[in-house]
């Protein structure tokens, strides 16, 4: 358990000048990066006891969290490639 939140650019250092570019020119991008963040914020409190949850409740957030993660590395990708 981590007590760290863990913000985009702590998960893509390298890639920090795509992210700030995708978040100006990127509508969906920019919900994905807000959902992320929210999401990362909920699971932050959860963990540090500020908002507890049931661990059911923080998996999920857990998962959900993942998946955008995940989403943000293909766009990632993809920006790449088409550079």
């Amino acid at each position: 358990m981590s007590h760290t939140p863990h913000d985009l650019h702590a998960e893509f250092p390298a890639d920090a000048e795509i992210l700030h570019r995708l978040k100006l020119e990127d509508r969906h991008f920019q919900t994905i990066a807000d959902r992320y963040h929210e999401l990362n914020r909920d699971i932050h409190r959860a963990e540090s006891d500020i908002e507890p949850t049931s661990d059911d409740r923080l998996e999920e957030l857990k998962k959900q969290r993942l998946a955008l993660l995940d989403e943000v590395a293909d766009i990632i990708s993809k920006t790449k490639a088409d550079a």
